[in-house]
């Protein structure tokens, strides 16, 4: 599905000649308000080739969360271009942001929001049934199987009330993956959890980028960050320091 909508699509270019799964142009984006105009990204360059680990670091209003809401298009840039799995994500409009963010990326937040009516299974079911990955009887069993990958499968009937917050991380880790998208996109994913329980599920991070997904993560844990193959650092709205980069030629 996603396939043919990338191929007639006139608002969709690739970016494959630089091998990058995320590519960033020059991007600003800029908010107004009774205060005045205020700069949250100034002129970002960010380029991150399919495999890589992440992390994003910087103190709280420096820009992680609108470089976030740049690259799963939940808010657009004020200028420049963001490309993402070959779709020109600031060209889409809102309908196609649907589309394509179902099938390209898998989204885990801090406070796990889960639908507390769903099971757990039913919940990593609920992005299959969105976007018509699957029938019914191979999602319910690719579901068990993304259980079993996040050690959930025993507690595949339980409503998320029933979990701990490091247990709900998980099942909404399983339910990012349950369409198979190439990026996993994280905002904070272990600032909700106590230490221990993080370092767990930073783990399970690391065995996902071993099996070959992207992962780009926001973090507060400088711990956890240097644990990544490249973190990148946030001040002001700019790329400050971007340590263990991959160099991408153009």
């Amino acid at each position: 599905m996603l396939g043919l909508y990338l191929k007639h699509n006139k608002t969709l270019k690739t970016n494959e000649g630089n091998g990058c799964l995320i590519d960033l142009r020059r991007v600003v984006k800029t908010y107004e308000s009774a205060a005045g105009k205020f700069t949250a990204l100034n002129g970002i360059d960010l380029q991150v080739r399919p495999g890589e680990f992440v992390t994003i670091v910087g103190k709280s209003g420096c820009g992680k969360s609108t470089l976030i809401n740049m690259v799963t298009g939940i808010d657009r840039p004020t200028s420049g271009e963001v490309m993402v799995s070959g779709a020109a994500v600031h060209l889409l409009r809102e309908g196609q942001k649907a589309v394509w963010r179902g099938h390209t990326i898998g989204l885990v937040f801090q406070f796990f929001q889960l639908l507390p009516t769903l099971t757990t299974i039913e919940n990593v079911m609920l992005p299959m049934d969105f976007c018509r990955t699957y029938s019914p009887r191979l999602a319910h069993e690719r579901a068990m199987y993304l259980l079993k990958l996040v050690d959930m499968a025993d507690h595949a009937a339980k409503l998320p009330t029933a979990l701990s917050g490091g247990q709900q991380q998980r099942v909404a880790i399983a339910r990012a993956l349950a369409n198979d998208p190439p990026l996993l996109v994280a905002d904070e994913p272990t600032g909700n959890l106590d230490s221990k329980t993080a370092k767990a599920v930073f783990q399970l991070f690391e065995n996902l980028v071993d099996g070959g997904k992207t992962i780009l993560m926001v973090t507060h844990d400088d711990d956890l960050a240097r644990r990544a193959r490249r973190t990148i650092m946030l001040a002001d709205g700019e790329i400050v320091g971007d340590h263990g980069e991959t160099q991408i030629l153009f």
